[in-house]
């Protein structure tokens, strides 16, 4: 085992410092045998070094004690008491001796046990230097004072702490002494200790009569008693704990702005909250400026840093221990210009927070040039300026300038730190806010690009509809709306939301919205138009994961995320009243009948888009003229106050209740079920049906004989001339004929003949055929195949769609009145 001694050299230093022979040291290892031996451990018990490193400690002891006596010393950090020692000579003596366990890094644990030499008993001038260190402590002030609560003496920090000696304050209350509430609240526990005995505890904070900084002080206080239990007076006694005070105080504004910068993705907000949170707890006047030339695209460079002259900068925010900011020489939103030399474009060219007094000529020559800032310092009495750079991302944004001139005392260093910690995070959140803003108008701007403009002219269905954008927290979302006119005077309402939010969201919902109105032209059915429809989410879904794997093997690039989405097509007639439906995963529609009664309409539940392979199912019923259809998105019946169930609720009892007009009907809608700021965007499409009155409609059955193309003409002209539309009968006739003619030749009966007068004059033929006719360009000899060529250049527009029984062949033309 490794034996040492302790350095004698320095053991004698100590003693000589300390005026008095060594201290008696002696290290003990884990294993209980001595390992090292001072000079005062040879002073008190005779032996040397030699003669006892490597035995065990338990020879040096008087008496062995027994196991039972002895303490699990492992478990204990120390033990202190008396031993009774064997002296060299072989007598016996006691001795106090405190152990403690010594853990260097690079030895065992073991033990080091020491006992004073000489010194151990009380000495004469003990009670005299136990006086003058109260009495002379530099950092706790102490001060005594009689049953009445008046002072008698103090130490030397409690006189400074006053600033006044004992003879100036003996005999007087501390409320005569200061004038601050304080006194009256120390007063008050002074008088509660003596009362009850019970020590009393305090923190306050106070400024001494002629200093001018305020001292934080935690001061305690206690019943003086005699010896015979008679109570003499009160104590108090204080520590100076301004440092750590103020060192809490940065803690907690630290916590506080980690809290409260950034609740919202507003550049703006982010900046005010920043300035809220700094006033006053660290400055009295704050200002946040952006550089202004990030008020452009988002890829111009900062040039203006890079060169010199003066920075163009736009005041964000400020805030001030006065109302209204007074101390502002310009308002948010408004820009202005900093010179060379400038704290604050010092500041934003070296990247460096620093600290100013207002007396400096950094300071000076910058406000010389400006009449305005100069009166401002000079009427609120600046006196001390720190400016802080806001960078984030290796970006330079702007600069906060931190200003005292109510508060005393001068910035500090840190105050420095603390200034650049709350700058580095408002500046992390003030660039997501610029990045999200950037993102979201884009997105919002896409978005509205992609949503119908205005509602198309038609007459089946009054419409009314509502876009609410999410809040800024949710973004843009991908719900959209559609009135699309069909033919056959028909209208087809759709309503869907793509999952997810933002610019990919928003792009998905263009493609869908897109797909819905070419699928929608060629008249397919509800249920046939979502079968469609779900095999583009399908493969926009197939794209999407092939872009993200291509991005992510790149190491760049966003993801696109899921891609889904759930519909409602709704086709309305008003011939036949009837209107058929279909909806993949969508919130089902409501209906408000003529009489006021708003139910639920029962379409069969589809799949949401994208999941593929499996069926929808459409729907038909009779909507009565004035009935009501309400198309939405889930965002209008979700929330977080209440489930889908009662939303829906909610929603038909205002749908019921009565309402000047359908705009008005849509802003109660959302005044009732919405927030301010909803969680998710919100598509809204009311509409109520129009019937087109049966003297508006004529049919005939036509018989499959060329023959009877003649008295087709004829029905179609006297039809005419009973509607006044008499202008029309020379193009009626053509398109009859021509339409009449090729059913019989190429479909199957029964063929029908139908005209249609709505806002336009409507002309269908329909038969048992699924055969669609193709337009083709005739040659010069051939004896026919221009007549589908005529109908397309005489009419506004024509087409096919296919029925369950065959399919409808369709022209309409604008009309006017003889």
């Amino acid at each position: 085992m490794e034996r040492r001694a302790v350095d004698d050299q320095e053991a004698r230093s100590v003693g000589d410092v300390a005026g008095e022979a060594p201290t008696a040291r002696a290290n003990v290892d884990e294993h209980g045998t001595v390992t090292g031996w001072s000079e005062g451990a040879e002073h008190l018990l005779g032996y040397a070094s030699a003669q006892i490193l490597g035995r065990p400690a338990a020879s040096l002891l008087a008496e062995q004690p027994t196991t039972s006596d002895l303490p699990v010393f492992s478990e204990l950090p120390r033990w202190h008491g008396t031993l009774a020692l064997r002296h060299r000579d072989g007598h016996h003596l006691e001795a106090r001796v405190l152990a403690h366990h010594r853990m260097p890094d690079d030895a065992p644990h073991d033990w080091l046990l020491v006992s004073a030499v000489t010194g151990a008993q009380p000495h004469r001038d003990d009670e005299a230097l136990v006086r003058r260190g109260l009495l002379d402590s530099p950092c706790c002030a102490t001060s005594v004072y009689d049953t009445d609560l008046r002072f008698r003496r103090s130490n030397r920090s409690g006189q400074d702490a006053l600033g006044l000696n004992d003879d100036d304050m003996r005999g007087l209350r501390l409320t005569d002494v200061l004038a601050e509430p304080v006194a009256e609240e120390v007063e008050r526990r002074m008088r509660r200790a003596l009362e009850t005995g019970e020590t009393q505890y305090m923190e306050n904070h106070a400024r001494a009569p002629g200093e001018t900084r305020e001292h934080a002080w935690s001061v305690h206080f206690y019943r003086l008693e005699g010896p015979d239990g008679r109570v003499l007076g009160v104590a108090s006694t204080g520590h100076d704990m301004t440092e750590q005070y103020w060192a809490r105080k940065r803690l907690q504004l630290i916590a506080e702005a980690s809290t409260r910068i950034g609740s919202t993705l507003d550049v703006t907000r982010t900046a005010q909250e920043l300035a809220d949170v700094a006033v006053p707890g660290l400055a009295d006047f704050i200002s946040v400026d952006l550089l202004a030339s990030l008020d452009g695209p988002p890829e111009q460079p900062p040039e203006a840093l890079m060169a010199g002259g003066r920075l163009t900068l736009r005041r964000i925010a400020h805030q001030s221990v006065y109302p209204g900011s007074p101390e502002a020489v310009i308002a948010p939103g408004e820009v202005d210009e900093y010179p060379e030399g400038s704290p604050p474009a010092v500041s934003l060219r070296s990247g460096r927070a620093v600290l100013y007094q207002v007396t400096e000529p950094a300071i000076a020559d910058w406000v010389a040039e400006d009449p305005l800032r100069s009166s401002r310092i000079r009427e609120f009495g600046f006196h001390s300026v720190m400016t802080v750079p806001l960078t984030a991302r290796g970006a330079t944004l702007g600069v906060v300038v931190f200003a005292r001139h109510r508060h005393p005392d001068p910035f500090q260093e840190d105050d420095l730190v603390l200034a650049e910690e709350l700058a580095a995070r408002a500046a992390v959140c003030i660039d997501n806010a610029r990045r999200y803003t950037r993102e979201r108008s884009t997105a919002v701007t896409l978005q509205r690009s992609l949503l119908p403009q205005r509602l198309p002219e038609q007459t089946a269905v009054d419409v009314a509809f509502r876009y609410l954008p999410a809040g800024a927290r949710a973004g843009v979302g991908g719900d959209w709306f559609d009135v699309i006119p069909l033919s056959g005077a028909r209208v087809a309402l759709v309503v869907g939301d793509v999952v997810g939010h933002g610019i990919h969201a928003a792009a998905t919902m263009g493609r869908l919205r897109t797909a819905v109105r070419t699928l929608a032209d060629i008249d397919l059915s509800p249920d046939e138009l979502l079968t469609h429809l779900d095999d583009l989410v399908g493969r926009l879904a197939l794209e999407a994961e092939g872009a993200e794997r291509t991005a992510g093997n790149a190491g760049e690039g966003e993801t696109t995320g899921d891609v889904g989405a759930t519909c409602l097509y709704a086709v309305y007639d008003p011939v036949s009243r009837r209107c058929t439906l279909a909806r993949a995963g969508h919130p089902l529609p409501v209906v408000v009948s003529p009489d006021g009664t708003a139910e639920l309409l029962a379409v069969p539940a589809g799949p949401p888009l994208g999941l593929g392979g499996l069926p929808f199912e459409a729907m038909e019923t009779e909507l009565p003229e004035g009935s009501l259809l309400t198309l939405y998105t889930d965002g209008l019946i979700e929330s977080r106050d209440y489930d889908i169930d009662d939303g829906v609720a909610r929603l038909r009892r205002v749908l019921a209740g009565p309402a000047a007009s359908l705009d008005v009907l849509c802003d109660t809608v959302l005044a009732t079920l919405l927030p301010d700021r909803p969680a998710d965007d919100v598509a809204l499409l009311v509409a109520r049906t129009r019937a087109l009155k049966a003297d508006r409609v004529a049919t005939w059955e036509v018989a499959p004989d060329p023959a009877t193309v003649a008295d087709a003409r004829k029905n179609a002209v006297d039809q005419l001339a009973a509607w006044g539309l008499t202008d029309a009968a020379f193009v009626t006739e053509l398109i009859v004929s021509e339409l009449v003619t090729n059913a019989i030749r190429h479909a199957e009966p029964p063929i029908q003949l139908r005209l249609i007068h709505d806002r336009s004059l409507i002309c269908e033929v329909s038969d048992a055929s699924s055969t669609a006719p193709h337009m083709r360009r005739a040659r010069t000899y051939d004896e026919g195949g221009r007549g589908l060529l005529l109908v397309a250049q005489l009419t506004q527009r024509w087409g096919t769609r296919h029925t369950t029984k065959g399919k409808t062949i369709w022209a309409e033309q604008s009309v006017e009145y003889s």
